[in-house]
């Protein structure tokens, strides 16, 4: 991946502010901002430009591995390599990351025959990372190097080299790690999600990797949360209409659902009761009451798509199928509990 900026000539720092009562102070410090997010929009454009097959190479050497990816940088691209090896690890790449200070005194014996390293350096010559190389390339251990200099130590001994463009960073001296370390994270977040894709991660899978918070009540599906076994208000569709209700008290769901050789036939609700009401009602059989065909989901349903189904048709519950026969039951107040919005 080469990508050069060959002039160097940074986004433009001017920007005008729309007339109205700013001062000068404010007008300066809103240019200058936008000017630096300019700056590194631009680097990420160049970077995304400049993709080619050794991008595709560093990728089918991660993916191929059978240890995990060892990330390693120090100084601000270290800090950069801590955030891809936990983004590594929670799309499905197994990673950790090792400091090259402490990997000089002991912690290269984390790095095993399997695994791959993957080193920042915007110099590629960052003094504390010569003894990772060394060591990666002593052992036959494959080294992927993110820098902008080819002509360094870690880019010539590294086995694939993803080249930086050369742009300039966004500080006015041209020294605090800004734009280098914008291009290393988005690079390394390229990387993470290019083998997620690869190896089809599924939001089960990435589930299990994030059960807590957010992500985790975004990534539940049904099977998680719903009522099975005992607790699903299941009837013959033969039973007398008495025997229904009684289910339906005493379940608790305000509906139940009709079985014909063990498949969901339909389901009776309390708004089923109100359309047949009658002094006939009670000498009826599930079957003459109930809805057909009604409204499924499959265990493996996201909960937060269930609730939009049940929001979205104004119902309360629903049956969870596999291959058309009932595994469970989820209410809107499962997902609510559950924090599911």
């Amino acid at each position: 991946m080469h990508t050069h900026c060959p002039d160097g000539n940074p986004v433009s720092r001017t920007r005008t502010l729309p007339a109205g009562g700013a001062d000068d102070e404010t007008a300066r410090n809103i240019n200058f901002a936008a000017s630096v997010l300019q700056q590194e929009a631009h680097a990420l454009t160049l970077l995304a430009q400049g993709l080619d097959g050794s991008f595709c190479d560093a990728v089918d050497c991660l993916y191929g591995i059978s240890g995990r990816i060892a990330v390693t940088g120090m100084g601000k691209s270290g800090h950069v390599g801590r955030k891809v090896a936990a983004t590594l690890a929670s799309t499905g790449s197994p990673a950790y990351f090792i400091h090259p200070g402490e990997a000089s005194h002991g912690d290269l014996g984390m790095i095993a025959s399997g695994d791959a390293v993957l080193a920042f350096s915007n110099s590629g010559n960052t003094a504390e990372l010569s003894d990772i190389v060394l060591y990666a390339a002593r052992r036959d251990i494959p080294l992927i190097g993110v820098t902008r200099n080819a002509d360094s130590l870690l880019g010539r001994h590294c086995a694939h080299l993803l080249l930086l463009p050369l742009v300039p960073e966004a500080d006015p001296l041209d020294c605090a790690p800004t734009t280098s370390t914008t291009l290393q994270m988005a690079l390394g977040d390229a990387l993470a999600l290019t083998l997620m894709r690869r190896r089809g991660c599924s939001p089960e899978a990435f589930h299990r990797w994030h059960p807590g918070g957010s992500l985790g009540r975004k990534l539940l599906t049904v099977k998680e949360i719903m009522h099975k076994d005992e607790q699903m208000p299941l009837v013959p569709a033969s039973a007398s209409m008495p025997d229904v209700l009684c289910l339906m008290t005493g379940k608790g769901f305000g509906v139940a659902g009709i079985l014909e050789e063990n498949r969901l036939a339909g389901i009776i609700t309390d708004g089923d009761l109100r359309r047949h009401m009658g002094a006939s009602l009670m000498s009826k059989t599930a079957r003459q009451v109930m809805h057909p065909d009604p409204l499924v989901v499959d265990e493996n349903t996201l909960a937060v798509a269930a609730l939009r189904l049940m929001q979205e048709n104004r119902i309360t519950s629903l049956f969870v199928t596999r291959e058309g026969e009932p595994v469970g039951i989820l209410n809107v107040h499962d997902c609510l509990r559950a924090g599911v919005e």
